[in-house]
């Protein structure tokens, strides 16, 4: 982003959304089927993580037009974020930095799960192929084609690990999106891939932009924003998700103020999205908001007690934040209680679990409570043996944690 623009463009962000939006059948591009009703209906419960009832309508569409690349990858797209959400997945603390690229992170992968996406990621792109051989120049095939490979890349790099795999369906699915663009410029949706690649090429680090350099690999950051902006605006399908992109991407750069308007804009269009609430507390904790983040995290917590208020709260990532903002503060006992209490939710996540009791472990060496962090490490160790946070967990174990 140019350093000039981006406080006129963090003020104003919410009004470009809102103004663009009036204009935006009248002179964006996209396929027919991301306007049926239907479709507009399956993602209010989609964006309000009603993920069970978005499943069931994205199902029935799907059912109702068979051999349509973009009616299985509507479905595809709503069954991988299901279970992302169910693992944990989708807080962004998680990729806020480059951690999640390395070390053995520990996962809790479905086999039936895993083989229905990818079945159905496969199934989408064999449709559109079949579209393709007919018409080369097809621009919602070439669409559906280029979001299913992206959906696939975005399971085995989170899930599996398998970031050379990812890759290159990464790069397909930006060929594809690209050549969309090419041939018909108003196809606004297809700059969240473009984009997205643009800005993760351009943010390698220098030996990584040589090597792939080689290759005639190159991005842009600022390019990869401008597609991003343009898409949060004006896209039929992903403006919701290249808004959530900017905000993940400010963040990653310390630019909070800006994510936290971009978050606040999704914030106001799905007020009882757990995950956009949990972000704009994520981000004053990051912003070293302090107390101010604290209360935002147990305003999260208080309004699940609601009925009805959020359709399903994965309430171990509040606390897990809880436990970062009191941390920040010093609060080494507090945040020890709610790293904790993040390790003994139900049903959270094997990696979340681990990094929460390492954690603990941490603030309860700080605090002097030795005994205590001895058991965090273990527990931490017993849950994810193979796993580099384990290894750290060892490391305390022999030697108590002391601020470095």
């Amino acid at each position: 982003m140019r350093p000039a623009r981006t406080g006129l463009w963090a003020t104003s962000i919410v009004g470009v959304i809102l103004a663009a939006s009036g204009a935006r059948a009248a002179d964006v591009h996209t396929n027919p089927l991301n306007r049926d009703p239907q479709v507009r209906e399956a993602y209010d419960h989609f964006y309000n993580l009603d993920y069970v009832g978005a499943v069931e309508r994205f199902q029935h569409f799907h059912a109702l037009h068979p051999g349509d690349p973009q009616g299985t990858a509507l479905l595809l797209n709503a069954e991988l974020f299901q279970e992302l959400y169910r693992q944990d997945l989708m807080d962004t603390t998680f990729y806020a930095t480059d951690g999640f690229l390395t070390g053995r992170h520990a996962t809790e992968e479905d086999p039936k799960i895993r083989d229905r996406i990818l079945s159905l990621a496969d199934e989408a792109i064999h449709e559109a192929d079949w579209r393709l051989s007919r018409n080369a120049n097809d621009t919602d095939a070439l669409f559906a084609r280029g979001w299913a490979r992206s959906l696939k890349c975005t399971y085995l790099a989170m899930v599996e690990r398998r970031f050379g795999a990812a890759f290159r369906l990464a790069i397909g699915a930006k060929d594809d999106c690209q050549r969309v663009l090419e041939l018909d410029p108003d196809y606004i949706d297809a700059k969240l891939i473009v984009g997205v690649y643009q800005y993760v090429v351009g943010a390698l680090p220098f030996p990584f932009k040589v090597l792939i350099g080689f290759v005639g690999m190159t991005g842009s950051k600022s390019k990869g924003l401008d597609l991003l902006r343009d898409d949060g605006a004006r896209g039929v399908l992903t403006s919701v998700e290249a808004r959530t992109v900017i905000a993940l991407f400010l963040r990653r750069e310390g630019k909070y103020t800006e994510a936290i308007q971009v978050v606040r804009s999704l914030k106001a269009q799905y007020p009882h999205d757990y995950l956009f609430c949990l972000e704009e507390a994520n981000l004053r904790k990051d912003a070293g908001e302090g107390m101010r983040a604290v209360d935002a995290y147990r305003e999260i917590e208080a309004d699940s007690k609601k009925p009805g208020y959020f359709v399903e709260a994965r309430l171990q990532l509040t606390y897990f934040g809880l436990g970062d903002a009191l941390r920040g503060q010093r609060h080494f006992v507090e945040a020890a209680d709610a790293y904790e209490k993040t390790a003994l939710t139900p049903d959270v996540g094997p990696e979340l679990k681990i990094r929460a009791l390492v954690a603990a472990g941490q603030c309860r060496d700080l605090s002097g409570q030795r005994q205590k962090a001895l058991q965090d490490y273990q527990e931490a160790i017993d849950a994810g043996p193979d796993t580099t946070r384990a290894d750290q967990a060892r490391k305390y174990l022999r030697s108590p944690y002391r601020g470095n």
